[in-house]
């Protein structure tokens, strides 16, 4: 059912994208050990079978063409592809992160356009979902960090990829009234907001430490900062609310099936 779904079908990369970022923040596995490297092929297999599925879908399959069922969530496939790559130039594989890169920057491309041009994309996922919105500069800020790794480097091409993610997130900032519904009470997809934060936050961090200017240390901290307020304001209000949250949850997830199959069909 979820692999149908317009919405729940992208969030099967969730785990593996979890997994590898655990995986390469691990003070225990060094990048070059056997360890890694077999966790590595069990992790970036099934983003690479979803490829495959997912991606193939989108221009041979009428009703699951990109132009009918792109929205926000997907995001995700393109985020998982650049993960892998980052995780590839960690342990020196610099051809696999290369592969992996140009996948997800190929298909990022095609995705933004689509979803760019599309006038209608709020419309395209229940309105409780729209924190993922946040997901539009988290693909680029993650194929920042990913360029980086690979090319050993913040240079020029990270750094546009860098100012994309920035102007992406300072246009979604400025429009407020998007996320007035969503905020109106509180529920999981309100973690959307942390992890884009977080990778814009490093690629800034990035950014400081190869520019070395006030204003780029200035824009490190004030985004840092921003990411850690909202994971600690995410944590509370999820431990506030745990009594209810899986109640609320199911009964929307029967509405958010009926609205997004409406909008599709």
């Amino acid at each position: 059912a979820e692999f149908l779904h317009p919405v729940g079908v992208n969030y099967l990369f969730a785990p593996w994208i979890s997994c590898l970022l655990l995986l390469q923040s691990s003070p225990f596995i060094t990048p070059k050990s056997i360890c890694y490297i077999l966790l590595w092929w069990v992790f970036i297999l099934p983003i690479v079978i979803l490829d495959v599925s997912i991606y193939g879908q989108w221009f041979t399959k009428g009703k699951r063409f990109l132009s009918t069922v792109a929205n926000p969530t997907s995001h995700l496939s393109v985020i998982g592809n650049l993960v892998g790559a980052q995780a590839a130039a960690r342990m020196g594989w610099r051809e696999s992160g290369l592969l992996m890169l140009s996948l997800g920057i190929t298909h990022y491309l095609v995705l933004f356009v689509t979803l760019y041009q599309r006038l209608t994309v709020s419309k395209c996922i229940p309105s409780m979902l729209r924190p993922v919105f946040f997901l539009f500069f988290a693909a680029p800020s993650m194929a920042t960090l990913a360029w980086e790794a690979i090319f050993g480097g913040f240079d020029d091409a990270a750094k546009m990829l860098f100012f994309l993610s920035l102007f992406l997130f300072l246009s979604l900032v400025c429009r407020p009234t998007l996320f007035k519904t969503s905020m109106r009470k509180f529920n999981v997809a309100w973690w959307a907001y942390s992890f884009p934060l977080t990778i814009l936050a490093l690629a800034s961090a990035g950014y400081a430490q190869e520019v070395k200017g006030g204003i780029a240390h200035v824009m490190m901290l004030v985004l840092s900062a921003l990411s850690v307020l909202v994971c600690l304001a995410l944590m509370v209000l999820t431990a506030i609310n745990n009594t209810n949250i899986l109640l609320q949850d199911s009964h929307h997830s029967v509405l958010n099936a009926n609205t997004i199959n409406s909008t599709t069909t």
